[in-house]
Order: C-alpha cells, then structure tokens, then sequence
C-alpha cells in the first residue's frame, strides 16, 4: 500500500514538470527586431530558408518602419510583456538607419548609444521557453547609396561609417553580444542597396547572412 502511495505521490510531481518544459520538436523562436528594413521581407526569407535547410522554427517579425532607437526604445517599454510571452530563443537586432536622418529624427551620437544599451537592457530580460536567457544578435547597418535624397544625406553617410557602426561594434564587445555584419553586404555588392533599403535579392542576402550567424548557436 506503502508503495502504491509512493508511486502515486511521485506521479503528481512529474505531471507539472512535464507539462512545464515544451518538447525541442516544437522548433526555435526568433525574434526580429528593427526598423523597416526588419519589417519588410527579410523574416519571412529566414522562415522560408531555415524549412529548405530542415531547421524547425517560427520567425518573429517586430520590425517598426521609420523607427529610431528611441522610438523603438519606447516601444518595447509599452510591449515587455507581449514579448516577453514569444520566449524568443534568439533576438536579431538591427537599429540605426533612421537615426541618421537629417529631419526631426536625427540621433546625435551619444544619445543613439545610450538608446541601444538601454534596448539590450529590456531585451536580456527575455527568456526562451526552457528559462534561458534569449541569445541577442546584433548587427551593423548597411551603407546609405550616394544616390538617397532627404531626408538622407550624404552627412548620413559618413554617419553611418564613422558613428553609428562603430558604436554598435563598441555595445557587441561592452555586451559581450555577437556582432553580425550585414554593412558589409551592401558595401561590397552596391546593387543590393538602389536605396535605404535593400532589393529583393538584397533581403535574401540578408537573411543568408543572420542564418550564417544563427548556425554555430543551433550546432551546440
């Protein structure tokens, strides 16, 4: 009867420790978050590329158009709970482009600085269904073409390269944050870039090129 009750007793703790831990058959979670190069197609390329190469996972797109740091900044301090329900095992984080604008969105340097660190702030406090902390990746930010007209310029170029870059690969090393370089991508093949935002070849390449950062987390 002893046993009976023991076994009993046992199976009611390991119901709840069953139901509280999602099998890994249900896939990944990734959560994109940027502006409107996020918003636009570039998710659902990483979707549609991570099933050819067998890689269960839902793609998350919380891209914002015409967001800056700040604004996206605000955004997560209204939404923490909405996220922090997705339990993202991955976060790919790509802000900038509209802080170099030279209308009313303009981010000084510092300002767009303490912006992102205050942005990885909100996003460590995300975990994945297993309890873990969501793995962050950051990104720089492709290159402003010669050809853009307000509100870029070619001030908003040189930002780009001199600033805002170079301040994200500063937060990666401070953060301890992998930095994913998709400026490279655009200052290498300029055809990918005809304007702020990339063609459609140009968001596959970019997804390519998060998928090449995502692989060395999924081979662990």
């Amino acid at each position: 009867m002893n046993s009976l009750k023991s076994t009993y007793l046992f199976a009611l703790l390991l119901v709840p420790l069953l139901f509280s831990c999602k099998p890994s058959s249900n896939g990944l979670i990734i959560l994109c978050a940027g502006d409107s190069i996020t918003e636009s197609i570039y998710p659902s390329y990483l979707q549609k590329t991570l099933k050819r190469e067998g890689i269960k996972a839902r793609v998350l797109n919380y891209g914002i158009s015409g967001n800056t740091s700040g604004e996206y900044l605000n955004f997560l301090n209204k939404n923490k709970e909405t996220l922090s329900n997705e339990h993202p095992d991955f976060i790919l984080l790509q802000l900038g482009t509209n802080d170099v604008r030279i209308d009313h969105d303009k981010t000084e340097s510092l300002q767009f600085y303490m912006n992102m660190k205050n942005i990885i702030s909100i996003l460590r406090t995300l975990t994945a269904r297993s309890g873990k902390e969501s793995q962050i990746l950051l990104a720089t930010i492709p290159p402003i073409p010669d050809n853009v007209s307000f509100p870029f310029n070619k001030n908003s170029a040189s930002r780009v390269t001199e600033e805002i870059n170079p301040l994200i690969k500063k937060i990666c090393m401070e953060e301890n944050i992998p930095l994913v370089d998709n400026h490279t991508i655009f200052a290498d093949s300029p055809k990918l870039l005809p304007a702020v935002h990339p063609s459609r070849e140009g968001y596959r390449e970019l997804a390519l090129n998060w998928l090449r950062a995502l692989k060395p987390f999924l081979a662990q």
